[in-house]
């Protein structure tokens, strides 16, 4: 029962995070007039504030000395802070200027991207249905650069860095607030010193725009940490494959705003281009629910000849020694 309870949990967890990351481009537009970089800039300070507050409040402070003590985990955390900075400067960008659409196909194509690194960095081997839904995904890019008049760069940008990001988080096996924190560590002071700069040169607008918009821009942290926490509650409480399946929600929800919500065009060519990814993800997602299945039975399977099988014979006890002859 109490393991139904925490499922349960942990999917409401799950809608939260994936929901709110679905619906977060309704959020920048109204941090304008202030610049992608700007913005960018504020959420790296913002979140770590939130963060730091975070662990202050649950006391996880030791893994940070650990962290010091290893140079080439550090030199990694370095490298993850660099990658997720291009990758939330981009997505800022793109939004606000009228690229949610494209934005949201970087996350799809990206678990596509996650496999094509696993081949060629970890060695990987795939199976045939893992290798259509990537020649699929390819032919959709190509598809969609004739439909753009250029390669689709946004999207690429976004899904390399976010794989690229996963790809390191992977080796470096930190938990999500604390990742979070290092990451936003190693990011603070070049933030902090853009914001300065910004200000001594009479072009933020953290305090030009009044008090409505800067508490906007303070916000920023809040909407970054609190989604990541809501998906570290979910990670630990739902099956890998549950939460794989979920995060398609925050594409599709980011999709859907950029048409019905922002307008942007979607000529035919785009509309070809999007469902060949979505055959692409389609194959994958039956291609993964299919391998869990056969895994869960051979488990079963396992298990049952287990407690059907005879128990072991018990060794024969030994002869008692024949009785001497007295005199």
């Amino acid at each position: 029962m109490k393991a139904q309870n925490d499922q349960r949990t942990g999917l409401l967890y799950g809608f939260a995070s994936y929901g709110m990351w679905g619906i977060v481009p309704l959020f920048w537009p109204l941090l304008q007039p202030a610049g992608a970089i700007e913005i960018l800039a504020h959420r790296m300070v913002w979140s770590l504030a939130v963060v730091g507050l975070a662990l202050l409040a649950l006391r996880r402070w030791g893994w940070m000395a650990e962290l010091l003590r290893r140079p080439r985990k550090l030199a990694l955390t370095g490298v993850a802070a660099a990658l997720v900075t291009v990758n939330w400067g981009v997505y800022i960008w793109a939004v606000n200027n009228g690229a949610v659409v494209e934005a949201s196909l970087g996350y799809f194509i990206n678990p596509l991207v996650t496999i094509a690194l696993g081949v060629l960095v970890l060695g990987e081997r795939l199976r045939r249905t893992q290798w259509a839904a990537v020649g699929i995904a390819v032919a959709a890019v190509l598809v969609l650069a004739v439909g753009y008049g250029r390669p689709p760069w946004i999207s690429l940008i976004l899904a390399f860095s976010f794989a690229l990001y996963g790809l390191i988080k992977k080796q470096l096996g930190m938990g999500g607030l604390e990742s979070l924190t290092a990451e936003t560590v190693i990011m603070f002071l070049p933030a902090l010193g853009y914001l300065l700069w910004l200000g001594s040169r009479g072009e933020s607008t953290f305090t030009a725009q009044g008090a409505g918009h800067a508490a906007l821009l303070a916000s920023a942290g809040l909407v970054t940490a609190i989604p990541l926490i809501c998906f570290g509650a979910a990670a630990i409480r739902v099956p890998l494959s549950t939460l794989g399946l979920l995060q398609y929600m925050a594409p599709v929800f980011q999709f859907g705003l950029g048409v019905l919500y922002f307008h942007e065009a979607m000529p035919p060519a785009r509309w070809a281009g999007f469902s060949l990814v979505w055959v692409a993800l389609s194959i994958l997602t039956w291609d993964a629910l299919r391998t869990a299945r056969r895994s869960r039975a051979l488990r079963l399977e396992g298990l049952s000849a287990a407690l059907q099988s005879p128990p072991p014979s018990p060794l024969p006890s030994p002869l008692p020694a024949p009785a001497r002859e007295t005199a």
